[in-house]
């Protein structure tokens, strides 16, 4: 009886600890996530400040405000140049997806039609006349989905436009709060870290550790992984004859890195275009292509991510999937990651949950 309620009381603890940790991510970090990104941002550049204040002999306060400065300005000018360009071009592409279908895609869809009536014709002329209405139904629905979509994606580029205000406050505040904490690291994190006794500290210390190293083996695996793809594209795409293979092979690899869209966001519809309009050779290698790296992806991802963070590629995988589910890329990382470090806890005799 006393081991159950010993049980019952562990188990509605960690119960509870694991509804608050959701919330505070599922809620509380998107309010939050101005100062969470400007703290984690002078944390990244502590070390590179202590460098500089020696080097230059400045005090640490005027060379954090000089490297913050001079960090926010060359990101600041990239984001700025490489988002004008990507607005620009998605605007034109939407502006113009009806004309595109007119011109492209309608023509490629009237020949496969003409071919499969003459089929028809030469086995059961009375189909022909169904196939046509059935035909026209297909190619006006196709142009008003085209069209919608084309209105939808609109109103989506004009709901980021109208966003703009609210997000400009948000980056007001993480680049006002990155000064602040870059200037005062040290003050922030020793008043913090005096609030816990010797028992929680040495705990806090532990896990800060653990989780930084292991988000830096995570963040090395994931571009191990995106190296391999980018490999495999290269020669994939050369050996098919897709010009300027690399290049190309390049920007699907680093897309590869979305949870949700990955390579398939583009090597499927590009398969698709390839097929309508009647590259039928072209359209057949991108789809082998594109199965190789996904079975390959799918068979070492578990494994590299695995083994660097110490956790069996079936509990790795599962993590990840549920981490996506629940929230989004912080679970993709997050749940792994969290795992890895409830195993090392229980490994150093700190916390038990398992034998």
């Amino acid at each position: 009886m006393e081991k159950k309620k010993a049980f019952i009381i562990n188990f509605l603890y960690f119960a509870f600890l694991l509804c608050a940790v959701f919330l505070l991510l599922k809620y509380g970090l998107p309010m939050l996530s101005p100062f969470v990104i400007a703290f984690v941002i002078a944390y990244l550049l502590k070390r590179p400040v202590i460098f500089l204040s020696r080097k230059l002999h400045l005090p640490r306060k005027p060379a954090a405000v000089l490297l913050v400065l001079v960090f926010y300005s060359t990101i600041g000018l990239l984001i700025s140049l490489l988002g004008i360009r990507a607005f620009s071009t998605t605007r034109d592409l939407v502006m113009n997806l009806p004309q595109i279908y007119a011109a492209h895609v309608e023509p490629v869809l009237t020949d496969i039609f003409g071919n499969v009536e003459q089929g028809l014709k030469k086995m059961d002329p009375s189909l022909v006349s169904t196939l046509e209405d059935l035909f026209n139904q297909f190619i006006q629905s196709i142009g008003q989905m085209v069209s919608s979509l084309s209105m939808s994606a609109m109103g989506t580029i004009s709901g980021v436009a109208s966003s703009l205000p609210g997000l400009f406050i948000k980056l007001l505040l993480m680049i006002i709060s990155t000064f602040f904490i870059a200037a005062d690291y040290e003050l922030l994190t020793g008043f913090f870290l005096k609030q816990l006794d010797g028992k929680s500290k040495q705990i806090f210390l532990q896990v800060k550790k653990y989780v930084v190293g292991t988000l830096f083996v995570c963040i090395r695996s994931y571009a191990l992984i995106m190296t391999i793809t980018f490999i495999e594209l290269s020669v994939g795409l050369s050996i098919i004859g897709v010009k300027n293979s690399i290049l190309i092979a390049f920007l699907i690899s680093v897309f590869d890195i979305l949870p949700v869209l990955g390579t398939g966001g583009i090597m499927i519809p590009w398969t698709i275009i390839a097929a309508l309009t009647g590259d039928y050779s072209l359209s057949i290698g991108l789809l082998i292509v594109y199965l190789i790296i996904t079975v390959i992806r799918n068979i070492i991802e578990p494994k590299i991510v695995g083994s660097q963070i110490g956790l069996h590629p079936v509990v790795t995988l599962a993590s990840m999937f549920v981490g996506v589910q629940l929230l989004g890329v912080v679970g993709l990382f997050g749940f792994p990651i969290s795992l890895s470090l409830l195993r090392h806890l229980n490994d150093n005799g700190t916390i038990h949950l398992f034998k």
